[in-house]
């Protein structure tokens, strides 16, 4: 079979691989839809501390389960499935006490084990043993339920800045993620959301498609002021910052109202992690930042759902399909910024 593996930054290979067979508690699926994000750039450019290459790549999997492996039940081939990413243990404190986005002994598809880029690939029994393998509706293609993963992430994130109705909301980065964000926030009840981006090219992309109420052109205006303008002086109820910029994280805080809620979605650099923060803002707004660090079983569940409903309708921001052999191309899609998301079909 073909797969396309990492073996170092900026050495992605497709080449010829076995055909796995699933081991006990496993399950081997063939792959119909493995979509790309930021991190697959990331990885690509700099490689992954978590990574051992070669390693196939990929982990937003949906695809038909071919082979079910010893002790399994309850699936059976051809049924349609969508995988999660990230892997929590299970058994650690913070999985006990239901947190398991931050399970300290998270593994990934794609990292610890070989992901989705491939035409077949083997769910391991840690993620059966998490409930981490998902029914697609019917109803939701492959393409479809593969984003499943990423707007499980933009799902905790919003649940953990509680968006909710009424709120303005401000989401900067017009990428397939703030993108996500902007259509969540729309069925949780948000008032009004505003998109932002200094990408013009891409931020009219995504405003065409998701339609916020109002798109903010960092290149043209200052964004703290402009979001103040449209609140009336008051502020953004909500910001997330849905792109790797610690400029954002500043202007975040800047222009949140009283009491407002900020969530640092995108994570910064590791060589360049620290921001200057006015802890004044935040003492005398009562204002609230939290993390946000990928996503549960539960919200890849829940994502699913959200899809299958037309809650947050995804179909139209994949907006390339390409085959595993030009997943470089699509990589570098993604890093050029001029797609909202790419879909690989293996």
């Amino acid at each position: 079979m073909k797969v396309a593996r990492f073996h170092a930054p900026g050495d992605i290979r497709v080449e010829d691989a076995p055909e796995p067979s699933p081991g006990p508690g496993e399950i081997k699926i063939r792959v119909r839809n493995c979509s790309t994000c930021g991190t697959d750039v990331k990885i690509f450019k700099h490689g992954h501390h978590h990574i051992r290459p070669p390693r196939v790549m990929g982990h937003e999997i949906a695809g038909e389960i071919a082979e079910v492996g010893a002790g399994v039940t309850g699936w059976a081939p051809g049924d349609r499935v969508q995988v999660i990413a990230a892997i929590p243990c299970g058994q650690c404190e913070e999985c006990r006490r239901g947190r398991m986005t931050v399970c300290p002994n998270q593994e990934s598809m794609g990292y610890h084990y070989d992901g989705g880029f491939a035409e077949y690939t083997i769910v391991p029994a840690k993620v059966m043993a998490v409930g981490g393998l998902n029914r697609i509706p019917e109803g939701v293609g492959f393409a479809e339920a593969s984003v499943a993963e990423p707007l499980a992430c933009v799902l905790n994130g919003q649940e953990l800045a509680r968006v909710g109705d009424g709120d303005d909301v401000v989401i900067v980065g017009s990428g397939p993620i703030g993108c996500l964000h902007v259509r969540l926030a729309r069925s949780r009840g948000a008032g009004r959301v505003f998109l932002a981006d200094i990408n013009p090219e891409r931020l009219t992309m995504a405003a065409d498609l998701v339609r916020p109420d109002e798109a903010i052109s960092g290149r043209d205006v200052d964004v703290v002021d402009e979001v103040l303008k449209l609140t009336g002086g008051r502020g953004a109820d909500v910001v997330i910052t849905a792109a790797a910029s610690g400029a954002a994280q500043q202007q975040a805080v800047q222009m949140a109202a009283r009491q407002g809620r900020i969530s640092f979605f995108g994570g910064l650099p590791k060589d360049d992690p620290f921001i200057a923060l006015d802890s004044n803002l935040v003492h005398y707004r009562e204002l609230t930042i939290v993390g946000a660090n990928g996503s549960s079983p539960r919200h890849n569940a829940r994502a699913l759902e959200l899809i299958a409903t037309g809650a947050v309708p995804v179909g139209d921001l994949i907006t390339h399909r390409i085959p595993l052999g030009e997943v470089l191309a699509g990589i570098d899609i993604v890093s050029r910024g001029t797609a909202i998301k790419v879909t690989v079909e293996p």
